[in-house]
C-alpha cells in the first residue's frame, strides 16, 4: 500500500506541468475567484503543493489513530 502512494507522488508532478491548475477547484467554496487572485504560476503550484501535503498529514494522523485502537 505504501508503494503504490509513492509511486503517485512520483507521477503527480509530471502530470501537473501539462495542464494549469485551476485553485477554484482546488479550494472549492470560495466566494471569489482565486485564479485572478493569484494569476502567478508559481504561486498556483505551491497552493497545490500545500493542498497535497495537508492531505497527507491528515492521512497519517489517521493511520496513527486506527494503530492506537
Amino acid at each position: 500500500m505504501e508503494e503504490k502512494g509513492d509511486q503517485a507522488r512520483e507521477v503527480m508532478p509530471e502530470a501537473e506541468k501539462g495542464k494549469e491548475l485551476d485553485l477554484n477547484l482546488l479550494f472549492p467554496g470560495k466566494g471569489y475567484d482565486l485564479n485572478r487572485l493569484f494569476p502567478d504560476e508559481g504561486t498556483k503550484k505551491l497552493l497545490g503543493q500545500l493542498k497535497r501535503n495537508k492531505r497527507d498529514i491528515e492521512r497519517f494522523i489517521k493511520s496513527l489513530h486506527l494503530e492506537e485502537e
